[in-house]
């Protein structure tokens, strides 16, 4: 079997693959816990991580994947990772990355502010010139002129480079049991602006895993905008390849963000655009598990209810409305398994596709919770 964790971090991103094949990878890392505050719920991200890799007797991960350079999805990594650009990070207890994966804007963007951010900048910047060590996906203009500036034929780094449209060659369904199919960033629109945005150019990934020739699929969609999903379901059906917008896992952008869906919040609940609302009403497979990495959701007419910042009730509405079963199958990370203790939530992969692995309440054993059955 595959596992699937998303750990309990706030407003920030976190998930761990392992494969049955015994490869890991990280996609994102926050660490956002305040060691200070006896009250913080946020889970200890790199004790959990570190635990996990002790007890598989290795210090490293095949990938570790940025989707993009904002602090809720890179937070403490320069204090996490080995890094090879620069000795301040090389002590022998950091864990190490054998592949990172980086979408082209981070090796682009001009001048991040944050401190954090640029020293993953300046990782990524080193391992693509070097030519190893790193996958970046796109390769728009703004790339090639890049490579131009610091002496770089575009045309020797095309093997680390993936475009939308394929898949990530770390991986295989023969080899591995999973495959990576890259859904952006998409260099036509990257060409198409002056400067990143980073929501819109970030990594948007979905993974086939295999298990007994069971297949159960996976959309990883970072912060994607309403706007960028909708041009990844036009473009993906025009090409007829609308195989790689079935879900059965879905980690729904941006913390629950109505403008994930469209670009009205609503009342009660938020109205996607038409291809937002195919990709989930029409592309969902049988029992499939919607996951939000946010705050619990808020009731309605509370301060966190009127608060701009997601997650967005109205959006949480819509998301379960597509579910057979919201209470069961609708998981937000700071929520599971209760609002006042907060754990990991781990997806179990295998011939039966997806299922929630849930702690008894009373004992230590490991019970596996499926999903009801879809109507008719």
């Amino acid at each position: 079997m595959h596992k699937v964790t998303f750990f309990p971090l706030g407003n920030a991103d976190c998930c761990r693959i392992d494969l049955e094949c015994g490869k890991k990878i990280l996609f994102d890392y926050a660490d956002t816990r305040d060691r200070n505050d006896p009250e913080d719920l946020r889970w200890d991200l790199p004790k959990a991580l570190r635990d996990d890799l002790e007890e598989a007797d290795r210090d490293y991960y095949e990938v570790v994947a940025f989707s993009h350079l904002d602090k809720d999805h890179i937070k403490g990594a320069p204090d996490f990772f080995f890094l090879e650009h620069a000795k301040k990070y090389q002590s022998a207890d950091r864990i190490k990355m054998r592949t990172m994966w980086v979408p082209a804007a981070m090796i682009t963007e001009d001048g991040p502010d944050d401190e954090e951010a640029r020293t993953l900048q300046s990782e990524a910047r080193y391992r693509f010139k070097a030519g190893k060590g790193i996958r970046v996906f796109s390769r728009p203009e703004r790339l090639r002129k890049w490579c131009e500036k610091n002496g770089i034929r575009l045309e020797d780094r095309l093997e680390i480079i993936t475009d939308a449209g394929q898949l990530a060659p770390e991986f295989t369904k023969v080899r591995d049991g999973a495959e990576f199919f890259v859904h952006s960033p998409f260099a036509k629109r990257l060409n198409a602006t002056t400067v990143e945005e980073r929501n819109e150019d970030a990594i948007l990934l979905h993974v086939t895993f295999v298990v007994e020739n069971v297949e159960t699929r996976f959309l990883l969609t970072s912060d994607a905008t309403h706007e960028v999903l909708a041009d990844i379901v036009t473009i993906t059906r025009a090409r007829k390849r609308s195989e790689r917008l079935k879900w059965d896992i879905a980690k729904i952008p941006h913390h629950c963000s109505y403008l994930s869906l469209g670009p009205d919040k609503g009342e009660d609940e938020t109205t996607p655009v038409k291809d937002v609302a195919w990709l989930y009403e029409d592309e969902r497979e049988k029992n499939g598990i919607i996951v939000s990495s946010s705050r619990p959701m808020p009731k309605k007419g509370t301060e966190e209810d009127e608060d701009q910042n997601p997650p967005h009730r109205q959006a949480g509405n819509y998301y379960k409305g597509v579910l057979d079963d919201p209470d069961d199958q609708f998981r937000v990370t700071m929520e599971h398994p209760r609002v006042s203790k907060p754990e990991p939530l781990v997806i179990i992969i295998d011939a039966s596709k997806a299922t929630v692995e849930k702690q008894s309440a009373r004992a230590s054993i490991t019970i596996i919770s499926n999903p009801a059955p879809r109507a008719g």
